[in-house]
């Protein structure tokens, strides 16, 4: 607890240094009535350490600078001082100019001091000064790492808010794109059949009863839809039922005919099981193809070809109604069938047929997706 306050008030412990050398170079130099040259120049040797952490290279060259003054013009003590400046070096800075420093500083109170034959000092200065840059390196040593650390930390989260990022939008484009394919198909189918029961409610009751009953059959299939994709939104673990594939295509064919667009389904090689969300993708992109042919194509047949080639899926969808986009619409499904396929490496063309009508073929290459 005592050491955790100490780092926290870093200024307090170089006080307490200062005032601790103060005692003993301040006090010598008054001791020996040295007031006109003596006492300034301890002041100098000890009182730039208050900033030694601000201003390290600029203390260390005072202090050093001082020390050397000391000695030449009365007599040399020990570099503490001069010791104390070279450890902060070495924490803070890098260690190639830390050993410069250091070994600046040994010459200099080497060389003073065996000129004035003071051996055990020269002995002592050098041992002063090499603990100084051991302990100072070390600190500084470990201060990188724990920064490197922290920085690392920092980056590994900024990295994962990055990806929850992305993932939320991710998840919110396919909630996007779910929400659209279910909710466009079904309600389009939903009118469609209810514009003929209305036709036919007069003259033909059974009819109109009929679709009646197709309109109830495609309102619980969206609401299933829905139940399903909020389930997973919400993550509740409820077991709704699963993504729909090319296996419910027969379902989706017969909801469309109910409405009356006729719709022919043709199969080229032997059908496989897919990936879930190729398989997903494939029958997204039917249904958004052949709700786009009754809202907007004024069509009146629809043909649906799935081609199961080696390491390859193709799904066409076609019909005879006045081209154009569908002939209407804003060409956001188109989009969306788009995305779909690209997220899987696969293409998709879309646009008039030759002869008439409008065409929409994708293309998902399987061994990419594996």
């Amino acid at each position: 607890m005592f050491w955790n306050w100490l780092r926290r008030h870093p200024y307090l412990v170089d006080t307490g240094i200062v005032l601790a050398l103060a005692g003993g170079y301040i006090g010598r130099a008054a001791h020996l009535g040295q007031f006109a040259g003596g006492v300034p120049i301890a002041v100098l040797e000890v009182a730039p350490l208050l900033v030694r952490r601000r201003y390290p290279r600029l203390v260390f060259a005072a202090v050093t600078a001082a020390w050397l003054a000391d000695s030449v013009l009365y007599s040399p003590l020990p570099p503490v001082p001069v010791a104390v400046a070279v450890y902060t070096l070495a924490t803070t800075l890098g260690r190639q100019e830390a050993v410069v420093a250091g070994a600046t500083a040994v010459v200099v109170t080497s060389v003073t001091s065996l000129a004035d034959r003071e051996w055990n000092l020269s002995i002592l200065s050098v041992l002063l000064l090499g603990a100084g840059w051991v302990l100072g390196d070390s600190l500084g040593t470990r201060r990188a790492y724990v920064q490197a650390l922290e920085e690392r930390a920092e980056r590994l989260e900024r990295e994962q808010a990055a990806e929850r990022a992305r993932a939320v939008a991710e998840e919110q484009a396919r909630i996007g794109r779910e929400l659209h394919d279910v909710i466009a198909h079904n309600v389009s189918v939903m009118v469609v059949q209810a514009a003929a029961a209305n036709d036919v409610f007069e003259a033909r009751p059974e009819r109109a009863r009929e679709a009646l009953h197709a309109i109830e059959a495609t309102g619980r299939s969206a609401l299933t839809e829905l139940r399903r994709l909020l389930g997973s939104v919400r993550g509740d673990g409820t077991d709704f039922m699963p993504q729909p594939g090319l296996d419910r295509l027969d379902e989706l064919v017969a909801q469309v005919r109910a409405a009356g667009l006729a719709v022919a389904v043709s199969v080229d090689g032997a059908r496989r099981e897919l990936p879930a969300g190729i398989d997903l993708s494939a029958y997204r992109i039917v249904q958004e193809a052949l709700t786009n042919t009754l809202k907007h194509a004024d069509a009146t047949r629809a043909d649906v070809a799935l081609h199961y080639r080696h390491g390859e899926l193709g799904v066409e969808v076609r019909d005879d109604g006045v081209g154009g986009l569908n002939g209407g619409g804003t060409g956001r499904g188109l989009i969306g069938m788009r995305e779909r396929v690209t997220i899987y490496g696969g293409s998709l063309l879309a646009g008039p047929a030759p002869g008439g009508g409008f065409a929409v073929a994708a293309r998902f290459p399987l061994e990419a997706s594996t």
